[in-house]
């Protein structure tokens, strides 16, 4: 087994410090399987290494924050603090925990330092330990990287808790573009142009997103920089649509609609904006594209036979076959992650909901059950949950389903309607 002396996390200056004696097996609960019970975890409050005899509010708020990260994920039980006093100094296998999350930190010229430790309780050792090392400005990122550390190994899979969901609202008046972290925290507002905009798409492997926006009369195609201060520029301004891109798993094409000769039809389109060629031609229109995995395939909505409906088109040889057939009206395909399903939003007996299929066709799986109306469903990274619009009571918000149709819940408590979700893939700068 290969030995790790420092791993530098770039985006929040993090050493690891700590040697590879503590970076046991995983453990790899199968979180997938039918009936799975949920893992009790105890995440006590952190200790300020300073002052170890005081309860400090900052160390109360960092558990909790690690404690929501965690139990995000679905599987994870936290065992509440009361249980135990609050303490990390306690008989873990007592209150039932079976595994618990100690955490100290210190603050050292202008630095926090945490020391972040994963108990197995019933082998009674550490499985996980990590030292870092960030600003203050960068607690919570801090905070979130350890919480997909845990899920790792738990699971054999990274968690998402250091992703981001980009949306559009309109708390503002008109509709703009907003992101923020999975659990809401440190929401922001990327366009002001204070008109519409629309579609917000990450670019994979990166830090960058693009959407379509009406402010200088056209529906244009622009790309911005998530980060402060960054540059937006457009990359396509054709007469007409230019409109909601699938970008490729590697980033440097995307597939995009645009109605300059008349027709929304998709076309092939490099990063910069240059056409590399037409993929359909005046066959009804022709909208919402997703990548598969592999880069090689994609579903979108056409209406080329008379209703809107689902289509995968193998890009190197053009060949379409029609995927859905169940209802009459069926959008906003996504493609998940690992390549087995599409997501969709489907019109049933009068209301929207999320369901699934697979790309080669066959009976769709209906996710979403409860009232109101789903739609623009966006998969999470690890392909484990899926986001999406419910709309109830003229009040549009963002929620959150996990793939075997369990657990739907509203996401976050904001001002205005919530639409248009996307969910991020990792980000190794966040």
């Amino acid at each position: 087994m290969k030995k790790y002396c420092f791993f530098l996390l770039t985006i929040i200056s993090v050493s690891l410090l700590l040697p590879i004696s503590v970076m046991a097996k995983r453990v790899n609960l199968d979180i997938t399987a039918a009936g799975v019970r949920q893992v009790p975890v105890a995440v006590p409050w952190f200790i300020d290494k300073d002052q170890p005899s005081v309860v400090s509010g900052a160390g109360r708020e960092m558990a909790a924050l690690l404690s929501r990260a965690l139990e995000f994920h679905g599987f994870v039980k936290i065992i509440p603090s009361a249980y135990y006093n609050n303490g990390q100094d306690t008989d873990w296998g007592d209150i039932g925990a079976d595994f618990a999350v100690l955490g100290q930190y210190i603050s050292s010229g202008g630095k926090l330092i945490f020391e972040l430790r994963l108990i197995n309780v019933m082998e009674g050792k550490m499985i996980l330990g990590k030292r870092y090392q960030a600003s203050p400005a960068k607690k919570r990122v801090m905070l979130l990287k350890f919480a997909d550390e845990v899920i790792l190994k738990l699971t054999g899979k990274q968690g998402v808790s250091n992703t981001r969901i980009v949306f559009v609202s309109d708390e503002s008046g008109k509709k703009e573009v907003y992101v923020t972290d999975v659990l809401g925290g440190a929401v922001r507002q990327i366009t002001k142009h204070r008109f519409l905009a629309v579609s917000p798409r990450f670019v994979p492997k990166g830090n960058k997103m693009t959407y379509t926006s009406y402010h200088n009369g056209n529906p244009n195609l622009y790309l911005t920089d998530l980060d402060l201060g960054k540059t937006t520029r457009a990359i396509s301004r054709r007469a007409g649509l230019n409109m909601a891109p699938a970008w490729s798993p590697d980033g440097k094409t995307m597939v995009i609609t645009l109605s300059k000769d008349g027709n929304p039809d998709l076309y092939l389109m490099r990063s910069n904006g240059e056409i590399i060629r037409r993929l359909t031609r005046n066959s009804g229109i022709n909208v919402s594209p997703s990548f598969s995995p592999d880069g090689k395939k994609i579903a979108f909505v056409s209406d080329r036979n008379g209703r809107p409906q689902i289509y995968v088109m193998e890009l190197k040889s053009g060949k379409v076959r029609r995927i859905t057939y169940q209802g009459n009206e069926n959008t906003t395909p996504s493609w998940s992650p690992q390549g087995d399903w599409i997501a969709y939003t489907g019109n049933f007996e009068g209301n929207y909901h999320i369901f699934l299929i697979r790309p080669d066709g066959g009976p769709p799986e209906q996710l979403t059950s409860t009232w109101g109306d789903h739609e623009s469903p966006s998969w999470s990274p690890d392909g484990r949950q899926i986001i999406f619009s419910r709309k109830r009571n003229n009040k549009s918000e963002i929620c959150r389903i996990f793939h075997n149709g369990k657990g739907e819940k509203s996401l976050y408590r904001l001002k205005g309607n919530q639409t248009q979700p996307q969910w991020s893939t990792w980000l190794k700068n966040f």
